[in-house]
C-alpha cells in the first residue's frame, strides 16, 4: 500500500502537498529533507488540541489534573503504542543502520514520526484537519479519560495523603547500588515516622527506585486502613 493509501486509511486525510507527507515519513538517518522540524510542528499542536480536549471533557478538574491527563496522552509511549497500532513503522524511510537494527520498532522513532505526521497535515491543511486527524487518533483515550489518583505517580500520592492526614514528608534513604556503572541497581527505602512505616524499592535509577518504595508504602497504608 502507498504511504498517501496509508495515511488516508488511518486518518481520513489525503494530502494536498504528498511531499509533506514524504518528509513526515523520512526518518533522519534517510537523509537531509528528515521529518525533525515537521515532529516540532506535530508536537506544539498535538498539546494544544489534546489540552483542550481533557479542559472540555473534565470541567470539574484543577490545573494539576488537566495537566497529567494532558501528559498521559501525548508521552512518549502512549504514543508509540498507537503508531504501533497503525502499522506505521511500515512507513517509515530509515537508513540501513536504523533499518538494520530494527529502527521500525524503536518507540522513540514511532513517536516522533507520528508528531511529524500531525505537523504535515497541519502545514497541509490548517488547524481544523489537524484537529480532526488527533480527534480520531485519540478518539477511544478521550473517552476514557483515567480517574485523577490513577494519574500520580507514588510518590505524589504518598506526599498528598500524609499532607491531608497533617503528617510529615516522607524520607527517602539511598542504600545500596549494584551493577556496572551502566547497568546499576538502585535501592532505597521510603520511611514515613509519622506512621511508622518503612518500604524497600530497587529500580535501575534512583528515581524509579524511590517511586518502587514509596508504592509499598502506600500499600502498607491502604492494608490497614479501617474499613
Amino acid at each position: 500500500m502507498q504511504a498517501s493509501d496509508w495515511f488516508e486509511a488511518q486518518f481520513a486525510y489525503r494530502f494536498r502537498r504528498p511531499e509533506l507527507l514524504e518528509t513526515a515519513l523520512t526518518h533522519s538517518s534517510a537523509g537531509s529533507d528528515h521529518n525533525e522540524r515537521l515532529e516540532f510542528i506535530g508536537d506544539a499542536v498535538l498539546n494544544f488540541v489534546i489540552a483542550i480536549s481533557v479542559y472540555e471533557r473534565r470541567p470539574a478538574d484543577h490545573e494539576g489534573t488537566l495537566s497529567r491527563l494532558r501528559a498521559s496522552l501525548v508521552k512518549g509511549s502512549s504514543l508509540a503504542a498507537l503508531a504501533a497500532g497503525l502499522a506505521l513503522g511500515e512507513q517509515i524511510a530509515l537508513g540501513p543502520g536504523e533499518l538494520k537494527s530494527g529502527g521500525f520498532q524503536r518507540r522513540s522513532i514511532l513517536a516522533n514520526t507520528l508528531e511529524a505526521l500531525l505537523g504535515a497535515v497541519y502545514l497541509d491543511g490548517g488547524f481544523e484537519a489537524a484537529e480532526r486527524c488527533i480527534h480520531r487518533l485519540f478518539a477511544d483515550q478521550l473517552a476514557a479519560l483515567p480517574d485523577a489518583a490513577t494519574l500520580m505517580d507514588s510518590k505524589t500520592r504518598l506526599q498528598e495523603h500524609l499532607q491531608a492526614r497533617g503528617l510529615g514528608l516522607p524520607v527517602y534513604e539511598l542504600g545500596q547500588v549494584s551493577g556496572r556503572a551502566h547497568e546499576q541497581t538502585f535501592e532505597v527505602a521510603c520511611i514515613v515516622a509519622g506512621l511508622g512505616l518503612q518500604g524497600q524499592g530497587s529500580g535501575t535509577s534512583r528515581q524509579r527506585a524511590e517511586q518502587a518504595a514509596a508504592g509499598r508504602v502506600l500499600e502498607d497504608i491502604i492494608a490497614h486502613k479501617p474499613g
